[in-house]
């Protein structure tokens, strides 16, 4: 339910329901929210094993996948809200920007590889690719890192949100990666004695 409220709001501010708007340009509005509680929620998927390693907290683990299949819904929507209202559906147009614009491309790319990461969410589908799975679902790091490019190189002046998403993210693959070498480490044999 939580995960749902900035939705909630926005279209109350959408529908104008009470003193709420999306202000002068209510598509850019839109698109801008859609697309930072995305990547907010993208960013507390990949938050949540460093969490339930340190509190050593395991119960956490099962809110992963919801959180990333939250993530993937506001990122769809910013999607086509850019798609649909935006470019009105004009390929040509999108193609265009897509090629044109770096940011649109990050943001583009880091879309198109989340897509598959949503598709394969089920337990069928860990079942059916087996340690392919796990392979896959790595993409995730791809798209978060460029999803904080593309939100930094979208922003034109205060590029402060930015810098703390991509900080934070930082600190998250750090960890990880930290914690890749520390097994890696454990898992060779020790030399043996002459």
């Amino acid at each position: 339910m939580l995960c749902g409220l900035p939705l909630a709001w926005l279209l109350l501010r959408l529908f104008e329901i009470g003193d709420f708007g999306l202000g002068a340009n209510p598509i850019d509005e839109l698109m801008d929210r859609l697309g930072e509680w995305g990547l907010r929620l993208l960013i507390a998927t990949l938050a949540v094993t460093p969490l339930a390693v340190t509190l050593r907290k395991p119960w956490l683990m099962s809110v992963r996948r919801l959180l990333g299949l939250y993530a993937f819904t506001y990122l769809a929507l910013h999607f086509l809200t850019w798609f649909v209202l935006d470019q009105w559906f004009d390929l040509r147009s999108i193609v265009a920007d897509v090629v044109k614009r770096p940011y649109i491309t990050a943001g583009f790319t880091a879309f198109a590889l989340l897509v598959p990461l949503a598709v394969t969410s089920t337990d069928r589908w860990m079942r059916r690719l087996g340690r392919r799975w796990h392979r896959l679902h790595r993409l995730v790091y791809v798209a978060a890192i460029l999803g904080c490019v593309h939100f930094w190189w979208q922003v034109k002046a205060d590029w402060r949100e930015p810098a703390i998403y991509a900080t934070v993210l930082a600190l998250l693959l750090g960890w990880r990666l930290r914690r890749a070498r520390a097994r890696s480490r454990l898992a060779k044999p020790a030399p043996a004695s002459a």
